[in-house]
């Protein structure tokens, strides 16, 4: 997630899930394809995006642990202490980020872009409002619809036509009936069969 304060952008690299430890570490789910660098990057940011709140987060160690990264903060040394930390986004200021290769995109520019089906008439399916990883092998893009409903479409290449960050668009062309997996059912679909169904 890219957000602007003060003038100057930061970019969400993980969010702090869980206490891990009795020491003040905390589990993370990762945000960045780029974990290595946090050997050079030890002044991190702490967001709360509900107040609107940034704190400096001194790294003292970090270590993967189950498809996540586990921090520990200089000064967090107890439970009580990670857990007022928890659902922080760790954030470093934009001019800090890696530049990435050809094709690639860091998830904070897929936030805000409206998603359009393209399979056959272009379909406007709704705006991404958030990534999740961890959920198969590849992100999941939340998409709420303009009547409030939500999808989650996996973001792969197979799916993927056309990607235009600048310009906020998402082109996808989805297999037949995945937007349909989720919805609501039809008031025959709810009934229980009758008997000659049964």
């Amino acid at each position: 997630m890219t957000e602007e304060a003060g003038g100057s952008a930061f970019i969400t690299v993980a969010r702090l899930l869980k206490v891990q430890g009795r020491v003040g570490e905390i589990l993370a789910e990762l945000h960045t394809d780029f974990p290595e660098r946090f050997e050079q990057r030890r002044v991190l940011f702490g967001w709360n995006a509900e107040r609107d709140e940034r704190r400096e987060l001194k790294l003292e160690d970090y270590w993967p642990h189950k498809g996540g990264m586990v921090f520990k903060f200089e000064g967090v040394d107890t439970i009580e202490e990670a857990e007022k930390l928890l659902r922080l986004e760790v954030q470093i200021p934009a001019t800090e980020r890696a530049e990435l290769e050809e094709g690639a995109v860091y998830v904070s520019e897929l936030l805000g872009c409206r998603v359009v089906e393209t399979s056959q008439a272009a379909r406007q399916i709704g705006t991404v409002v958030d990534v999740n990883f961890g959920a198969g092998t590849a992100p999941l893009l939340i998409v709420n619809s303009d009547s409030g409903r939500e999808f989650m479409i996996p973001f792969v290449e197979g799916f993927l036509k056309k990607l235009d960050v600048k310009g906020k668009r998402i082109e996808m062309q989805l297999p037949e009936g995945m937007l349909e997996l989720d919805a609501p059912l039809s008031a025959k679909k709810k009934a229980p069969p009758s008997p000659e169904e049964t």
